[in-house]
């Protein structure tokens, strides 16, 4: 009969291992997720913002914001940091007038891209901490997927004139 208690007890602890370890894999696996998700989402954002500059270059700026946009467009995933710096640079050489309707997309999409750049460099960052842990690379909870990578660009956020109104 005392020998039940230690069964009973191995048991338990055996359980409680396993759901930790599960809860662990569950978690690795959700954050991993998200961080995707929100890596499509800064895609898009980024995308968004291009096509608004170059149809604002189209209309008011010219051939250096236009180019920089259509480069930012096409870039490869390889160059894409590179090219979406250079497009900030190129939005915020020029003035823009938050009364203008291509000034004021470019303007928006340009605060929606850093939003979504922030939820993405949290994520990622939660992601890779979650994935670091001696017991997660030990039992290789997330090998299946790639390591979340940062996308490190200049703050987005275009600054509006203080003499002009903004809508």
């Amino acid at each position: 009969m005392p020998h039940m208690w230690w069964v009973v007890a191995g048991s338990v602890v055996v359980g409680l291992v396993a759901a930790y370890l599960i809860w662990t894999a569950g978690r690795v696996e959700r954050l991993q997720g998200r961080a995707e998700l929100a890596a499509r989402a800064l895609d898009a954002h980024l995308l968004r913002r291009a096509a608004a500059a170059a149809v604002l270059a189209e209309r008011r700026f010219g051939v250096e914001l236009y180019a920089a946009a259509r480069i930012a467009l096409d870039a490869s995933p390889d160059e894409r940091e590179a090219a979406e710096n250079d497009l900030t640079r190129q939005l915020r050489s020029v003035q823009l007038d938050p009364n203008d309707p291509s000034c004021a997309a470019v303007i928006a999409a340009s605060r929606r891209l850093a939003l979504s750049r922030q939820v993405h460099t949290d994520l990622v960052r939660d992601a890779r901490s979650a994935r670091s842990r001696p017991l997660v690379r030990l039992l290789r909870m997330g090998r299946g997927r790639e390591w979340p990578r940062y996308f490190d660009i200049d703050d987005p956020t275009l600054v509006v004139p203080a003499d002009v109104p903004a809508a």
